[in-house]
């Protein structure tokens, strides 16, 4: 069983208004996840006054939040071959929504540190499932908008979470439970919304229904999709997962040079969370309410829109490369801003400086952000999943530990000093952008996975075209 050319049941023949609306509801659900991470930073000091708690144990209930986003689609991601995304999008969002209730009402920091890390695990979950879902129903040429909107929904909504975060932990009437009350009446709303809009976009798994249709139709057993001949078991499917991810971050050039750059980005971004609230205060005395604005950033969904039109013109030349134009200006933007935003947070200079510094920064982050997303399914293809996984863990890992040390560090180094060392660094690792874009089809010349997925889609433009890729025989193509 297969699809017909222009069957409308096939997730990529949807209606435009059908494609979007599901876009929409995953890039909803990264954003929420994204809120919830900064609007309980921004909290921390309603919360450490209530439950009468050090800053160093409010940051493990966040640092336990993001290692959840690194370590769970490892496992999460078989789970969506074997039962499709939408069960899991309606399973981790209900229980999302629970765990923020756990939290809102913790009697405790040490219930607060579960409820965190249970929100951790359900979250990712589904947020780690959007970047597929948009690579099921978009055509490759057709998903730099897509993936600009789930990059806008992720790093905007992080800057909008620090803005409601701070406006509702400082009311005097509300405080910081509040922040989380209102996370639950968003992701009810959300869990109502997924259930009635979200469509199943796994081409496998409706392939696989349209077979058990018919053989219960027909009464034939010979009808078979074909992730239904030689299924492999669930325990095989969650060792793959976990195993490939690890395989490419340890062995593959191009995502072990992306995991380390937008991992030390993303851990940065955590870092800036934990300092930038003290600093605005203490030095141009913003309220906690104001210092949420500084991580709002639109900038670079422009950016990102500017970079689909370079990569629909310079293709035809540069194959995937063409992605990274916007990268390597974010490459440079990046260790500027900071540089501006370490030496420039003073009483004696404008406090619009270093927030033009931090615009600039976190639209940096934005870029990276979705080019990390595009440049390793371009690369990767069927592998597309694993290697982001392997990015992901990377980033995530980095977000978990920075902001361990992020005030012990500020408080040996100052600010100043502190900041500018990210920036130096930041510096080192600026090249890795130019490196791909004039070298990284050289690079994966020598890449074994690259090589057979070459061969793949080689076979598969000279053979009859097929519409479903088969996870059977991704599985079989031996990395």
């Amino acid at each position: 069983i297969k699809f017909d050319e222009g069957d409308p049941r096939d997730p990529q023949n949807f209606s435009y208004a059908r494609k979007w609306a599901i876009t929409l509801t995953c890039c909803v659900f990264a954003g929420i996840t994204a809120s919830s991470a900064s609007s309980y930073s921004i909290s921390y000091e309603s919360m450490m006054q209530d439950l009468h708690c050090t800053q160093l144990q409010a940051t493990v209930g966040l640092s336990l939040y993001v290692i959840g986003f690194g370590i769970v689609p490892l496992i999460s991601s078989s789970f969506s071959e074997e039962c499709g995304r939408r069960p899991l999008y309606i399973v981790s969002s209900a229980l999302f929504m629970l765990a923020e209730v756990m939290n809102a009402l913790a009697p405790n920091i040490q219930v607060v540190i579960v409820s965190r890390t249970l929100q951790g695990v359900f979250g990712s979950t589904g947020a780690s499932l959007v970047g597929g879902s948009i690579a099921d129903i978009w055509q490759p040429h057709e998903r730099g908008v897509p993936m600009s909107l789930f990059a806008f929904s992720s790093i905007f909504s992080f800057g909008l979470g620090s803005v409601f975060g701070g406006l509702i932990a400082t009311s005097p009437h509300l405080g910081w439970r509040w922040v989380q009350w209102v996370h639950v009446m968003i992701s009810g709303a959300y869990v109502l919304d997924v259930i009635l809009v979200m469509s199943e976009t796994r081409s496998s798994i409706v392939l696989a229904r349209i077979a058990k249709d018919t053989r219960k139709m027909t009464g034939d057993p010979r009808y078979r999709s074909s992730t239904e001949i030689d299924k492999p078991s669930m325990t095989s499917l969650i060792k793959t997962s976990c195993t490939r991810p690890l395989y490419f971050l340890l062995t593959e050039p191009v995502v072990q040079s992306f995991s380390l750059w937008s991992g030390f980005t993303w851990g940065v971004v955590y870092c800036l969370l934990e300092s930038a609230t003290t600093e605005f205060q203490s030095v141009y005395n913003f309220t906690v309410s104001e210092t949420g604005l500084v991580f709002l950033s639109i900038i670079g969904l422009a950016a990102n829109m500017y970079q689909e039109t370079l990569y629909r013109k310079y293709f035809p030349t540069k194959g995937q490369e063409a992605r990274l134009y916007m990268a390597c200006v974010a490459a440079i933007v990046l260790p500027v801003s900071m540089f501006i935003y370490a030496w420039t947070s003073s009483p004696n200079i404008p406090w619009i400086v270093p927030l033009i510094a931090l615009t600039a920064f976190m639209s940096g982050v934005f870029v990276i952000f979705q080019v990390s997303f595009l440049y390793l399914a371009d690369c990767y293809g069927p592998y597309t999943s694993s290697a982001q996984a392997g990015q992901s863990l990377a980033r995530n890992i980095m977000a978990l530990v920075f902001p361990l040390f992020t005030q012990q560090m500020f408080a040996g180094m100052t600010y100043k000093w502190g900041l500018t060392l990210w920036a130096l660094l930041s510096v080192v690792m600026a090249p890795t952008p130019w490196v791909f874009l004039f070298l990284g089809s050289k690079i994966r010349s020598h890449s074994k996975a690259s090589r057979k997925i070459l061969e793949a889609e080689q076979q598969q433009s000279d053979g009859d075209q097929t519409v479903v890729s088969s996870p059977t025989e991704e599985r079989s193509m031996k990395v």
